[in-house]
């Protein structure tokens, strides 16, 4: 068995350690105490639990592709409110087909290490380095646009900072990994001023692509009140002239492409029915090739503490609400 911890080890040792002196020092007052231990095994055996999936324990197993293995992958995904235009296939929002290519790619690079950095009018890295696509998977289907409340004007480049920040921390940390970027959006830009520059180092970046979504003729953007979903919602209105009407959003290819000149990858736009096969070869990095050998797999056991931390966690809810009810009633009884 091996562990492949949710922290670096000098993070993680120091962790352990306090939470095997907190859980001693526990003890020690419950053995004075009258009540014994019996109150204080159901919530060490929590904090066990966690610590135990933390440390992500897994068994060798299975096999994958050595070329892929030594990938780092970032997706860079437009979050803002024109990924949900209704222009990609018959009808659908752009964001189907950022879900669809995501997982794709994801499949096609079995065994890399996968990071998600999402924007609009903030930039948030919701998901570190890591080979748990089904982690990728859960994020991806719940990914939605901005609420359109919340939404101010942003800029196709907003990403550029703190994708500068985890391309350098990934080649510090993994010098020999390759690191990829895949970028998906549309080019809009609705700051009111021109985009900054990318301003990403060339030696941070071997290979990827930027993936445009949208036509020419545009589509309109529902508006999105929450993050549950709602059929019923509207169309974001156009204000900006003197009769109000359903806005609309347009690709800007122009603008995509010249990302993708800063990025030193190639530009691809992606319309529904597209394969999967085209996309690839354009953002193969030049600096991997194909290889005929395997690099031994590893079949993750963290999910095995982490439910049974949720059942305890279940179990002590449940009998903390019926000693609430059995307080509530012997309130009752002696008010009678």
């Amino acid at each position: 068995m091996t562990v492949q911890p949710i922290w670096p080890w000098w993070i993680m040792l120091p962790v352990v350690v306090a939470v095997v002196v907190f859980l001693a020092w526990t003890a020690v007052r419950s053995r004075l105490r009258s009540a014994g231990l019996r109150g204080w095994l159901l919530p060490s055996g929590l904090v066990v639990l966690l610590m135990l999936a933390a440390l992500r324990p897994g068994l060798p197993g299975g096999s994958v592709r050595a070329a892929a293995s030594d990938l780092n992958v970032f997706f860079v995904v437009d979050t803002t409110s024109s990924i949900s235009a209704e222009d990609y296939g018959t009808g659908s929002p752009r964001l189907d087909g950022v879900r669809k290519d995501i997982m794709a790619i994801a499949g096609e690079l079995a065994g890399a290490r996968f990071s998600m950095i999402t924007f609009d009018s903030q930039t948030v890295v919701r998901m570190p380095l890591t080979t748990d696509t089904s982690a990728l998977d859960t994020l991806t289907g719940v990914l939605e646009p901005q609420i359109t409340l919340y939404s101010t004007g942003s800029s196709v480049t907003a990403a550029r900072t703190v994708l500068n920040e985890r391309l350098g921390a990934a080649r510090e940390s993994h010098p020999e990994r390759a690191r990829i970027v895949f970028y998906f959006g549309d080019g809009e830009q609705t700051s009111g001023r021109a985009p900054e520059p990318m301003n990403v180092d060339a030696s941070l970046v071997n290979g990827g692509a930027v993936l445009g979504y949208g036509t020419d003729q545009g589509g309109r953007m529902k508006e999105k009140t929450s993050y549950v979903a709602d059929d019923a919602a509207g169309y974001i209105q156009d204000r900006s002239g003197e009769s109000a009407g359903d806005a609309v959003s347009r690709i800007d290819e122009d603008t995509l492409r010249g990302i993708a000149a800063q990025l030193g990858v190639p530009y691809v736009h992606r319309a529904a029915g597209d394969g999967v096969a085209p996309m690839m070869q354009a953002a193969r990095p030049g600096a991997l090739h194909e290889t005929t050998g395997s690099l031994e797999g590893r079949v993750e056991l963290y999910w095995a503490p982490a439910l049974a931390a949720f059942f305890l966690a279940l179990w002590e809810s449940l009998t903390v609400l019926r000693q609430l009810r059995q307080l509530r009633t012997g309130k009752r009884e002696v008010r009678a």
